[in-house]
């Protein structure tokens, strides 16, 4: 088989693609991209068996039609190389060798037998419903960092979809953070739930970033999920186990309401987080009136550092504390101006909100385990 593509839009395909491989595989083949050649196009895929993406290019001419695996990492470090040019590809069907011709230069590389490649799942029995490219991003982006990597915990290293009637919530939790995304704009007749791994979605979040104005199809089954959007197709399996009932460690009883500006708060907890112990990371809330005094000490170097914000607070009196990696990495996921921080004690979970939300259908609800004080 052979076929001519510009370089440019080969090079695009195979970088979006890439981005499913992994660095070291158990299985050789797993290095390879999968062309596949024949009257709707060239179909090229990568896989590494939990993941598998495809892309559907149109070629600028093609001759003859089959199958081959051609070394990715080859493949894709001589297309960086090349300007905007018309590329050929001429596959061997019989040896497998691959020639590919650009300008004035021929490469030659060896392809490997498509049958070991493994086989693109099937979504039998699936349920399916189409979600805005741009939602699906700002969902992924509010909770992929919120999970997990204890590995003897894997449903804590996804994130839950669950599908209601009126609304579209993603969880994601580590037991130290937990943050719930909720899209009210979204209406399913079928109850359903299931978890996705982080990998496929940070993937998708990149490939998404671009395509804000697309619609996404996505369907799933018991095992599998799959997301259909332009001439891609990202498949992945689905995390098996139940999900922490989540709303049960959301406490609905916070008295204590801080209001605090949120770029404000993050650069000084920054500040302060410099001068906190390195294995606590322990950052000091000390809430009095209208003023917070932030402040963090590490004993062992004699490192101390406080900083008074002014704030609006409703409630008693308190002092808590966080641990300021967890609390910054959730102020930088926000976007808006100010964010209310709600508590009901030093011992209990703090409940972080934002305030004045630019999106009515969006209900952002982010809570941080405190970390108990030193004396």
């Amino acid at each position: 088989m052979k076929f001519i593509i510009s370089s440019l839009k080969l090079l695009k395909s195979l970088q979006a693609l890439s981005g499913v491989l992994n660095s070291s595989n158990t299985l050789p083949i797993l290095d390879d991209f999968l062309f596949e050649l024949n009257e709707k196009g060239l179909r090229i895929t990568a896989s590494d068996l939990e993941t598998t993406m495809t892309i559907l290019l149109s070629p600028d001419m093609g001759e003859g039609k089959g199958r081959v695996a051609v070394p990715a990492r080859l493949l894709l470090d001589t297309m960086k190389t090349f300007p905007d040019i018309p590329v050929t590809l001429d596959i061997n069907d019989e040896t497998l060798a691959i020639e590919l011709f650009a300008g004035e230069g021929k490469y030659r590389m060896s392809g490997h037998r498509s049958d070991e490649f493994p086989q693109l799942p099937q979504l039998t029995d699936a349920t399916t419903i189409e979600l805005s490219a741009a939602m699906l991003v700002s969902a992924f982006e509010k909770t992929v960092f919120a999970t997990g990597n204890d590995e003897l915990r894997p449903v804590m290293s996804g994130v839950l979809f669950e599908l209601r009637d009126d609304y579209l919530t993603f969880v994601a939790t580590d037991a130290h953070k937990l943050v719930r995304y909720r899209r009210l704009d979204v209406e399913h007749n079928q109850p359903a739930s299931f978890i996705l791994p982080k990998k496929p979605l940070n993937q998708l979040k990149n490939l998404l970033s671009t395509k804000a104005d697309e619609l996404v199809s996505l369907g799933f089954n018991q095992a599998n999920a799959a997301f259909t959007f332009g001439n891609m197709k990202l498949i992945c399996r689905l995390i098996e186990g139940r999900f922490p009932n989540y709303e049960a460690v959301i406490p609905t009883n916070n008295p204590n309401k801080l209001t605090v500006d949120r770029a404000a708060l993050l650069s000084a907890i920054k500040r302060v987080a410099i001068f906190a112990n390195q294995s606590t990371h322990q950052v000091r809330f000390k809430i009095n009136g209208q003023e917070l005094l932030l402040s963090s000490e590490d004993l062992d170097y004699s490192n101390e550092a406080k900083e008074r914000l002014v704030c609006s607070y409703e409630g008693d009196d308190l002092e808590i504390g966080f641990n300021s990696r967890f609390f910054i990495e959730m102020l930088n996921n926000l976007s808006h101006d100010e964010v209310k921080l709600e508590m009901s004690a030093p011992n209990r979970a703090g409940i972080l909100l934002p305030v004045g939300n630019e999106d009515e259908h969006e209900d952002i609800l982010m809570l941080i385990m405190p970390v108990m004080l030193n004396q």
